[in-house]
């Protein structure tokens, strides 16, 4: 399988079968925040974890993919996504609203997506993501998701095999409050790709590896 970042919070995972999933297209310029280009990839299944249209801008696509959000359970094109309640803020979504975290498994790797988490987990939210090989979790800090240190906290105690960073400051996403700089401070694993693709496979996994991709629109 390939996991590509497009932009902000939405990848492009693409399985051996050539089964495509994007999560969490944006709406170029949001806010004046997000100068990534469109989104216009032709994905068999998109997943949303919250209503904000820097997450759930499907206008640009092509084609007719199915559309995976909300808590639970769901299949779609022979893939289950388990959809894990969280919040977007601290203060159980009265500022923000609520996220839906996401997890599933591509070609026997399982990828969990976190969408705005913007609150550590509790005990119960980190026992239903189970076993997790590839974290995609935003970095960019407060006012809208963890602060680095948390999301630090939290792929400490889920212990994936790959922790790939989104949702952080860079050149075409303006949001406060970490960049690139401070992803490379962070811990001595983490490694720039060079370009915005890795390919992955459940028999050759890192060990707890940061991989920073750079964004492909």
């Amino acid at each position: 399988m390939k996991v590509k970042w497009l932009g902000h919070a939405c990848f492009l995972i693409t399985a051996d079968s050539g089964l495509k999933i994007i999560t969490d297209p944006y709406k170029v310029g949001f806010q004046g925040l997000i100068s990534h280009g469109p989104v216009t990839e032709s994905p068999d299944v998109v997943t949303i974890s919250h209503q904000h249209g820097d997450h759930n801008y499907t206008g640009d696509l092509k084609g007719n993919p199915e559309i995976v959000q909300g808590v639970g359970r769901h299949r779609a094109k022979g893939i289950e996504f388990i959809g894990i309640p969280c919040y977007h803020d601290r203060v159980f979504g009265q500022e923000l609203g609520n996220n839906t975290i996401f997890c599933f498994a591509v070609d026997d790797v399982r990828l969990c997506h976190c969408g705005d988490l913007g609150h550590p987990l509790d005990d119960g939210p980190l026992h239903s993501l189970g076993h997790v090989d590839v974290l995609l979790i935003p970095t960019g800090g407060p006012m809208a998701t963890l602060e680095l240190d948390e999301a630090a906290a939290l792929w400490e105690k889920l212990q994936p095999a790959v922790i790939i960073p989104m949702h952080f400051r860079n050149q075409k996403c303006n949001f406060p409050k970490y960049g690139l700089d401070d992803l490379m401070k962070l811990r001595p694993a983490a490694v720039q790709v060079g370009n915005s693709e890795v390919a992955l496979t459940a028999d050759q996994l890192p060990t707890g590896q940061i991989l920073i991709l750079d964004p492909a629109l």
